[in-house]
């Protein structure tokens, strides 16, 4: 009987924590309603930064964590990394998403630009958008993605920004 009760102990421990997900935090002023001050485009006067973040509760096998960010106002830029993707690479259950400076296709420490955003004309980045809707109250999102060493996306989550 006891070897039963700890099987069965195990199994929902083992469940447990197999099904905690993924968790995201904003960090750095960052509240995900209002986008900081001075964190918007340069054509609006500021000097925009990805926000920083914390993801925890990695699935075993992340590799890589990706971020893509999106206007979810402006059709063009809404979705699939519109303003970017970021990469960050990750080992354990734990990454550190550090701000990385928008506009620029190089960027600090081991993050890559996996790819830049999609605007054009004035709005062009080699990597990473800021918020650049002029204040016009357009949402921003990113989509933080768990990628195996081969690609694979083994979990993801969505996590607001804010309003610009």
């Amino acid at each position: 009987m006891k070897r039963i009760s700890l099987t069965v102990a195990a199994l929902v421990v083992s469940a447990g924590s197999a099904f905690a997900g993924m968790e995201i935090s904003l960090g750095g002023g960052w509240d995900g309603k209002t986008v900081p001050s001075g964190q918007q485009c340069e054509l609006f006067g500021g000097k925009g930064a990805t926000p920083p973040m914390k993801a925890t509760g990695l699935p075993d096998g992340t590799k890589w964590v990706y971020v893509e960010f999106n206007d979810r106002d402006y059709r063009a830029l809404s979705n699939n990394g519109g303003h970017g993707v970021i990469g960050y690479p990750a080992a354990g259950s734990s990454a550190d998403l550090y701000s990385v400076p928008g506009m620029k296709g190089r960027l600090p420490g081991k993050a890559v630009v996996v790819s830049a955003a999609r605007s054009s004309g004035d709005y062009a980045s080699a990597g990473y958008l800021p918020p650049c809707s002029g204040g016009k109250g357009n949402r921003y999102f990113a989509v933080v993605k768990a990628v195996s060493g081969s690609g694979k996306v083994l979990e993801k989550k969505r996590v607001e920004i804010g309003r610009y």
